[in-house]
C-alpha cells in the first residue's frame, strides 16, 4: 500500500472514530467536547490532501466503519430495550398470577361459607314470641353470603322494611319478602307467619331458584319494582 493510502486509511479511522464517539456520547447521554469538532476539522484538512482519485476509497472506508459502530450502537440499545420489556413483561405476568391466585382463593372461601349458610334453618335459632328488626337482621346475616347480603337487605327493605309480620292490605302478600300467597313459605316451615327465619329461608331460595342470587333478583327489582 502507498504511503498515501496508508495516510488516507488513516485519516478514515480517525474520522470514523470520532464519529462514533459523538455517537456513543449522545446513547450514553455524555456530552460532546470541544475536541471532537476539533478533530472533525483536521481530519477534514488532511483529508483535502489526498488525491482525488483516492478520496472516494477514504470517504467509503470512514463510512463503513461509521456504519458498523453504528450498529454496535444501535445493537446495544435494542438488547437493553429488550430486557427492559422482558422483566417489564415478567413482573406484568407474576402481579396477574397472584391476583388469580387471590381472586380464586376468595372464590372458594365464599364457596365454603356459602354452602355453610345454606345449611342453617329456621331450627338453629331460638324461638322467640316477637323479633326486633336486629334480632331479624343478625339471623339473615347467618344465612344469607355476606358478599349477597346488601342485595338482599334492600330487596326487604323495599318490600316489608324487615316486618316479618307485614301484610299488604289490597293482595294479602305476607311477611318479609310480601310473599303471595303468603302460604307458599310454609314449603320451608309451619311457622312461616311467626318465624322470620322461615321466611328468610324461603327468601333466600326463591331468590337463588328464580334469578340465581340475591344481587341478581336485587337488579331485577331496580329494573321493575317487583321480583
Amino acid at each position: 500500500m502507498s504511503r498515501i493510502s496508508v495516510r488516507g486509511f488513516a485519516v478514515a479511522s480517525a474520522t470514523a472514530v470520532t464519529a462514533v464517539g459523538s455517537v456513543v456520547g449522545v446513547a450514553s447521554g455524555s456530552t460532546a467536547q470541544p475536541n471532537d469538532a476539533e478533530a472533525t476539522a483536521s481530519d477534514a484538512t488532511l483529508l483535502a490532501d489526498i488525491p482525488a482519485g483516492q478520496q472516494a476509497q477514504v470517504q467509503t472506508a470512514s463510512l463503513t466503519q461509521q456504519a458498523t459502530f453504528q450498529a454496535i450502537a444501535a445493537d446495544e440499545t435494542a438488547k437493553k430495550d429488550a430486557e427492559e420489556a422482558a422483566r417489564k413483561a415478567a413482573a406484568e405476568t407474576a402481579i396477574a398470577k397472584k391476583e388469580a391466585a387471590e381472586q380464586a382463593e376468595k372464590a372458594a372461601k365464599e364457596r365454603a361459607e356459602a354452602k355453610v349458610k345454606a345449611s342453617r334453618s329456621a331450627g338453629d335459632f331460638p324461638v322467640l314470641s316477637s323479633y326486633s328488626v336486629s334480632q331479624i337482621q343478625a339471623m339473615a346475616r347467618q344465612m344469607v353470603p355476606s358478599g349477597q347480603f346488601q342485595c338482599f337487605s334492600n330487596i326487604v327493605d323495599h318490600e316489608s322494611s324487615w316486618n316479618y309480620r307485614a301484610v299488604n292490605a289490597s293482595s294479602g302478600a305476607y311477611g318479609l319478602f310480601q310473599a303471595l300467597p303468603g302460604s307458599k313459605m310454609s314449603s320451608v316451615g309451619a311457622d312461616w307467619q311467626t318465624n322470620p327465619a322461615t321466611q328468610i329461608k324461603w327468601g333466600l331460595n326463591y331468590m337463588d331458584s328464580r334469578y340465581g342470587s340475591p344481587c341478581d333478583a336485587w337488579n331485577f327489582w331496580q329494573a321493575n319494582h317487583w321480583y
